[in-house]
């Protein structure tokens, strides 16, 4: 098993002057109030444990409050933990001097802020650069290395304007070219399109995908918008009250929420625009590989199948449908399974978008079969198990 990029064990933070003194309260199971009554500290972290996967992008989010800032300000050691490890590719950055720790911060880990955090004095180009500048590259190095960003991020022509005359997203635009010129394996990101128009910020979480999709860096996502963490996680994290109350793919989140504190975190979102065919379908129910009509009565009868899917070497072909296979004349029999004896040739993607499928899911008596670009089928999807899916009663 490949080890995580990132590894936390058994973080805490207690905010306050003596937080070592009072872990054992901590430890005992004393909620955040009880421990800010009793004690005068703020419970930031408790009993963090996570695994971030290389080239991912892991979403930690929670209401305010909830320690997601905290945490991710750990990863790079902004914060130090009041106990804890946090381990980069083998490394424990908390045993890392001063000296090491500035290198650690300028070399592997680079963070994009919710207010943009550029120098008003320096130009575009200087602002991207800026991270290169800390460490020693000569000019023109950074320079040249700068504009490729700065036209990744869809700035050409800005270099010489100033963050002022730049609109919002622009800003925000710059802020992550200067995050991702220092070529920095892991990027933090803490409410980075928060701060946003909606528009903008839709943009924003699609340049970054779109971005993610060419260079495969490990970013680190805060926010406390629960579509936005759906939107662009791999993997989503949910924090309250400085706890981890569950961690899992978008669909899982979505669709089996760990308790009440997630389940209404979820209750509001538009599930078919959120999920996609293959966090939903089902395995596929039968196959057959008949070259003839013949041949496909036999196996769908033995089987006792009233429906299945056509496979040959060329991969998914069509669904054929016992009882209308009965209906054919013994004398085609012998004719190749094609065209003419399928109930519908009709299949979905697995990346379809379930809004984008309903109508055809809905159309269809049997269930639609799930092919991917190979031509293999990944599974099905059937209408009854698309309404079970998008109920808005629905709880797991």
């Amino acid at each position: 098993m490949t080890e995580p990029l990132i590894k936390i064990k058994g973080l805490y933070k207690l905010f306050g002057d003596k937080a070592e003194k009072h872990m054992d309260l901590v430890k005992s199971g004393a909620s955040k109030s009880d421990v800010l009554a009793q004690t005068g500290h703020t419970l930031g972290l408790k009993a963090i444990d996570l695994d971030i996967k290389k080239g991912e992008i892991f979403v930690i989010m929670g209401l305010s409050g909830s320690g997601k800032s905290t945490l991710i300000r750990h990863f790079n050691r902004l914060i130090d933990p009041t106990e804890g490890e946090i381990i980069v590719e083998g490394q424990n950055i908390m045993e890392l001097d001063q000296k090491e720790l500035r290198s650690f911060r300028q070399q592997k880990m680079s963070m994009v802020f919710q207010r943009f955090g550029l120098m008003p004095h320096y130009t575009i180009i200087e602002n991207i650069a800026f991270g290169l500048q800390a460490q020693g590259i000569d000019k023109k190095t950074r320079h040249d290395k700068a504009m490729v960003w700065l036209e990744d991020v869809g700035l050409s022509g800005y270099e010489n304007q100033y963050p002022s005359q730049l609109s919002g997203g622009q800003q925000q635009r710059v802020g992550l070219a200067r995050a991702l010129c220092t070529d920095a394996e892991i990027l933090l990101m803490d409410e980075a399109f928060s701060a946003l128009d909606p528009l903008i910020r839709s943009e924003m979480q699609d340049q970054l995908v779109n971005l993610q999709d060419k260079l495969h860096k490990t970013i680190v996502f805060i926010t406390h918008d629960l579509d936005e963490a759906l939107r662009i996680g791999d993997r989503i994290a949910v924090l309250k009250d400085g706890e981890l109350i569950q961690v899992g793919k978008p669909a899982e989140i979505l669709l089996h929420p760990a308790d009440d504190y997630v389940e209404k975190f979820v209750r509001d979102v538009n599930r078919a625009r959120a999920l996609t065919v293959d966090t939903v379908m089902q395995p596929a129910a039968f196959r057959i590989s008949a070259e003839t009509v013949g041949e496909a009565l036999k196996q769908m009868r033995t089987s006792k199948q009233e429906y299945a899917y056509h496979v040959d070497s060329d991969g998914y072909q069509g669904a054929v449908v016992l009882e209308q296979l009965e209906e054919v004349d013994q004398s085609e029999y012998d004719k190749p399974l094609s065209t003419e004896y399928y109930d519908n040739e009709q299949s979905l993607a697995p990346g379809d978008q379930l809004e984008d499928v309903i109508p055809e899911t809905l159309d269809n008596t049997y269930p639609l079969p799930v092919v991917d670009e190979e031509g293999e089928i990944q599974g099905e999807l059937s209408r009854e198990n698309l309404a079970e899916v998008l109920s808005p009663n629905k709880s797991d």
